[in-house]
C-alpha cells in the first residue's frame, strides 16, 4: 500500500487540509495543542506542541512526540484556503437566497438529493438545515412586514404602508443574518452551495490553489522524511484526492521515498461526486483508488451528521474500477464507544462539535488516535495495513452521473 518499507517514523511532514472553514488556521493550532495535551495524558504519552521549524510560507508548527521510548518529529503545514472561503460567503442577502435556489436545483432537478438519501440521511438533513432555516425567515419577514402593511393600509394610507412594511421585512432579513454565528443558515448555505452552483467543478481560483498545493507537496515528497501524510477533513477530504491525483500522476512519488498517507476525516465526498459536472473529482476517485504507492484510511462516525458515515466514496460514486482497487480503508471512529458516556453526552447535540470530533482527544481512545496518527512513530500503513475495513460500510453505487471525461 505504500512506495516504501518503512521501518517506522522519526520524522514525519503533515499537510492539513480544512473543510470549508472562513477562519484562520490558529485555531487549528489551539485545538491540537490543547485536544493533544488531554489525549496524551488519558493515553500516557509525550507530545509537545512547539513553533514552526521549517521555511515555508505556510503556517504551520512542529510537533516532538515519545511514545514507549521512540521519539518522532512532525512538520505540521497547514495548506490554507479560507480566503476563498471568505471570498465566496461575501454575498448579500439577495446573494444568498439566489444561491440557495441554484443550490436546491442542481441537487433536486437532477435526483442527486434523493440519491444520497440513499446512502445517509444525517447529512441530507443537515443539508436541508440551511435552506428550511432561510425560508422560515424569509416567511417571517414576509408575515410581520405584511402584517404592518395591512394594517397601515387600513388606518392610514396604502404607501405608507407599503414603505413601513418593506422596511419591516428588510430589518428582520438584516436582524436574523446579524445573528448567524448562532444560527449558521448563510454559512452553510454558502458551504453547500460552493460547489453546486458550479456543477461539481472546482472554480478557477481554487483550482489555481490546489496546483499550488500540489507543488509543494511534491517539493516534500523530494526531501527524507520518513513519510507525508495528508490530512484532509470534511470538504478538504474531496479536495485531497485531487490534489493527491496530481501529485502521483506527475510521478512526485519515487520508489525508496517517504511513505505517502492520506488520512480523511469526516468526508462528504458524495455531495460534489454526485453532481453533474463533477467529472475531475470522480476520475480522480477512481484513479486515487487503484494506487499501490500511497496508503489512503477514511474515518468516519455514524453519530457524526455531517459526513457520508462508513460510505466508500469511490464505489457509491460508481467509478469503482471492475478489478484493481485498493482504497480507501474505512473504519469507523465510534464515538459513542470512544467517548466516555458522560463525554459523549456534552458534544452529541452540537452539530460542529461532533464534526470536529476527529481532531480531538477521545476517553476511552480505540485504535484511531488522532495525535498518535499525525505525531507518533508509525506510518499510517504500519498503523492500518492489516486493519480490516468497517463490515457496515457502505459500497452501494447510487449515482446517477458517473462521466469521468475530461473537460473540453
Amino acid at each position: 500500500m505504500s512506495n516504501k518499507t518503512s521501518k517506522g517514523v522519526k520524522r514525519r511532514h503533515m499537510f492539513y487540509i480544512p473543510g470549508y472553514d472562513p477562519m484562520l488556521p490558529r485555531r487549528y493550532r489551539e485545538l491540537y495543542r490543547s485536544e493533544g495535551a488531554l489525549q496524551a495524558g488519558i493515553s500516557g504519552y509525550g507530545l509537545k506542541l512547539g513553533p514552526k521549524q521549517i521555511e515555508t510560507a505556510n503556517y504551520g508548527w512542529a510537533v516532538d512526540c515519545d511514545i514507549d521510548g521512540l521519539q518522532t518529529h512532525t512538520d505540521a503545514e497547514f495548506l490554507l484556503w479560507s480566503d476563498i472561503v471568505q471570498t465566496s460567503m461575501d454575498k448579500n442577502i439577495l446573494g444568498t437566497y439566489v444561491l440557495l435556489a441554484r443550490t436546491a436545483w442542481q441537487y433536486i432537478g437532477s435526483g442527486a438529493l434523493f440519491r444520497l438519501m440513499r446512502l445517509r440521511v444525517g447529512p441530507i438533513l443537515a443539508a436541508l438545515y440551511p435552506v428550511m432555516m432561510l425560508l422560515l425567515q424569509l416567511v417571517m419577514a414576509a408575515a410581520f412586514g405584511g402584517a404592518v402593511f395591512w394594517a397601515l393600509d387600513i388606518w392610514l394610507h396604502w404607501s405608507l404602508g407599503l414603505v413601513a412594511g418593506l422596511g419591516l421585512f428588510c430589518l428582520i432579513l438584516v436582524w436574523f443574518k446579524s445573528k448567524d454565528s448562532q444560527l449558521f443558515a448563510y454559512y452553510l448555505m454558502h458551504d453547500y452551495g460552493f460547489s453546486a452552483q458550479f456543477k461539481g467543478k472546482n472554480p478557477p481560483e481554487l483550482e489555481a490553489r490546489m496546483a499550488v498545493f500540489v507543488e509543494r507537496i511534491a517539493e516534500v515528497l523530494a526531501s527524507d522524511v520518513d513519510e507525508v501524510l495528508i490530512v484532509g477533513h470534511s470538504s478538504g477530504a474531496h479536495l485531497a484526492v485531487s490534489i493527491l491525483s496530481d501529485v502521483i500522476r506527475r510521478g512526485a512519488v519515487r520508489a525508496g521515498g517517504p511513505s505517502l498517507g492520506f488520512l480523511s476525516l469526516g468526508q462528504v465526498i458524495p455531495m460534489v461526486s454526485f453532481l453533474r459536472d463533477a467529472s475531475r473529482l470522480r476520475r480522480d476517485l477512481q484513479y486515487l483508488s487503484t494506487q499501490d504507492c500511497l496508503t489512503w484510511v477514511d474515518v468516519s462516525a455514524p453519530s457524526d451528521g455531517a459526513n457520508f458515515a462508513l460510505c466508500d466514496a469511490v464505489s457509491v460514486s460508481g467509478v469503482a474500477p471492475e478489478m484493481g482497487k485498493l482504497h480507501p480503508l474505512v473504519l469507523s471512529a465510534a464515538f459513542s464507544q470512544t467517548l466516555s458516556p458522560e463525554a459523549y453526552n456534552k458534544i452529541k447535540k452540537k452539530f460542529f462539535r461532533l464534526h470536529f470530533q476527529y481532531l480531538c482527544a477521545f476517553d476511552r481512545p480505540g485504535e484511531y488516535d488522532y495525535f498518535q496518527v499525525t505525531g507518533g512513530p508509525k506510518t499510517l500503513q504500519e498503523r492500518f495495513g492489516l486493519r480490516s475495513p468497517s463490515p457496515s460500510r457502505i459500497e452501494m453505487p447510487v449515482n446517477r452521473f458517473t462521466s469521468m471525461d475530461p473537460e473540453p
